[in-house]
């Protein structure tokens, strides 16, 4: 069986566009040649990659699915190759993708990259923000080598090591009738307007506290943003239910939050490293692994120093 990185890559970029026309454009090469080597790689492996939509592109099938996540993986591994090689005598070298969820992502790991990146100047480290489902479908189709997120629905193909625990709390503007308890109940909260993040399986995750209460939240506003949700919250147009501690205690129009904590047995949101089972990491996802399980144990004493919002796991 024989093809080469160049003919994967035109495969998976085609796959990614679901079209020749657009895959030839954004690689600078001809239609032919991207059609060449699909139809090459189909021939060599026998299996049909896509399916020909006339004059609408391709989809990719089952097995195209399956065959283009190998092919990132593929790709990512020779890539990293070629970059150590420019960089030879270095013991960590390469490029590392990584994904992390957006409500802690901003706090924890652009500070994260820059300890990492003075300890290994040779590792290029990409960083974007997905919420979960997102995050997972990354890991799965080979976009990501690592993600930073929470223990939400992860599926048994994607290995996850728990760091950090951020038990839930309520969050309000200064005025609220319910800020400055020292603690709430869910009880005490639930028929007060609610602003949620409209996110999938975060929503699913804050309405089963409730749910494990016997109660009902009201959820009298929902926002696609952590920031909206905040000034939301400010200008009082309810509570929120938040797990990563509140560092900073403004909105972005400047009103004043506060945070209390919540009382009872509820599920807290545990933060780690997650990655493909069947993926053998890099010497730089290694590595940044490594520095993110130290960082965890500092962060108690640094920047989440009250206990009751925060536990290191390591």
């Amino acid at each position: 069986m024989r093809f080469t990185l160049k003919q994967l890559r035109y495969f998976v970029r085609a796959g990614e566009l679901s079209s020749v026309t657009k895959a030839a454009q954004e690689l600078y090469v001809s239609q032919p040649s991207i059609s060449s080597a699909i139809l090459h790689l189909e021939e060599v492996t026998g299996l049909q990659l896509f399916i020909r939509h006339h004059a609408q592109g391709l989809s990719l099938t089952p097995s195209g699915r399956q065959f283009i996540v190998k092919a990132k993986q593929l790709l990512g591994q020779a890539d990293g190759l070629a970059h150590y090689a420019n960089t030879l005598g270095q013991d960590v070298a390469g490029s590392l993708r990584i994904v992390g969820f957006p409500t802690f992502t901003p706090i924890l790991v652009p500070g994260l990259m820059r300890r990492f990146n003075a300890l290994y100047p040779a590792v290029n480290v990409q960083c974007d923000e997905q919420p979960q489902q997102d995050v997972i479908q990354g890991l799965h189709d080979g976009r990501y080598e690592l993600a930073l997120t929470y223990d939400l629905q992860i599926p048994s193909y994607i290995t996850f090591e728990p760091l950090m625990e951020f038990p839930p709390y309520a969050v309000m503007s200064e005025d609220h009738p319910l800020a400055g308890r020292s603690e709430l109940s869910l009880e005490d909260l639930a028929e007060y307007p609610m602003v949620v993040l409209d996110w999938p399986m975060s929503r699913e995750y804050f309405f089963s506290l409730f749910l494990s209460q016997g109660l009902e939240p009201n959820f009298a506003f929902q926002a696609k943003s952590m920031d909206m949700v905040r000034g939301l919250v400010a200008n009082g147009f309810g509570y929120s239910l938040f797990n990563v501690p509140l560092v900073n205690t403004q909105a972005l129009d400047g009103r004043k939050l506060t945070h209390v904590p919540l009382t009872g047995e509820l599920r807290p949101l545990r933060m780690g490293v997650a990655r493909l089972a069947q993926f053998r990491l890099t010497p730089a996802a290694d590595a940044f692994i490594e520095e993110l399980t130290k960082e965890a144990q500092l962060l108690s004493g640094t920047m989440f120093p009250d206990s009751r919002f925060y536990r290191s796991l390591k």
